[in-house]
This record gives C-alpha cells, structure tokens and sequence, in this order.
C-alpha cells in the first residue's frame, strides 16, 4: 500500500524536515508501507536554515517542479497521512495536497490538534479521519497496514 507524507515545510529548517521524513518514513516502511515524501532528490536543500514559500532555482524545486511532483505522488498514493502539528501558520501546500486527495477519495488520516491553525471546515471535511496526536495517527496506520482488528 502506497501512502504519502503530508507535512508542513515553509518556515521550518531543513533538519526539522529532513529529520521528520526520514524517521516517519522508517516507521511506515517496517509495517510494510510503500513511503512518499515530498523531499525526495531535495537533498541539496539540506543546508537551508529555514524553508521559503517558493522560488527556489533548482531544477526539481522550481515552483512548476514541486507542484506537479507532489500532485503526481498524491495520485499515485492510496493514503495520505496530513501531521499538522508543527504548523504556526496555514501551510499552503499541505492544504492543496489535501484537496487533491480528496477530490481524488483517497483515504486521508490527519493529525490536527485542538488548538491549530488548520482546524477549518475544509481541513477537517477533506480529511476520512482525524487524530488530535501524531501516536493516535501513526497507531491507526499501523493497525490499517497490518490489517488488524
């Protein structure tokens, strides 16, 4: 089963993004999931102490690049896990890989805390279902994955 990795990225560093993939991506992939992120072939972008919004000059991180990419792995996904707890501000492009997994019924598992800047009717619509923690998601995936009762 193919799931993708949707997280927060504009505003945080690429240690707390690199290392939040590569740990989250590790845990999927032992309970037999095939991982997405949207950081793969970003390597160079490791030095960045803190991500942008857009406009970045490489040729797989141009806006263009980053945006068809990411709609082509949500496509290819049959689950979308959204952790929006690190957000401290609405996180655009999350948002648009919500709606395309939506609007192509995926099954999308969110973390949105109480107290969140994503806690919008739209958010909380698009999403099949919602876990106020990280654990509460990641035990969930890992039940779906293993197929237990």
């Amino acid at each position: 089963m193919k799931i993708y990795m949707v997280h927060p990225i504009s505003g945080l560093s690429a240690d707390e993004v690199f290392e939040y993939y590569q740990k989250n991506e590790a845990i999927l992939t032992s309970w037999g999931y095939d991982v997405l992120t949207p950081m793969y072939g970003k390597g160079m972008l490791r030095t960045e102490l803190k991500f942008r919004e857009a406009d970045y000059s490489q040729p797989c991180t141009t806006n263009h690049a980053i945006f068809t990419r990411d709609h082509w792995m949500v496509t290819q996904a049959d689950v979308l896990y959204a952790n929006l707890t690190l957000a401290t501000t609405a996180s655009i492009g999350s948002i648009m890989e919500l709606a395309w997994g939506s609007h192509l019924s995926k099954h999308i598992v969110a973390t949105v805390p109480e107290k969140s800047v994503h806690r919008h009717a739209f958010v909380m619509e698009a999403c099949s279902i919602i876990y106020p923690t990280h654990e509460e998601s990641m035990e969930y995936l890992r039940v779906l994955a293993q197929k237990e009762y």
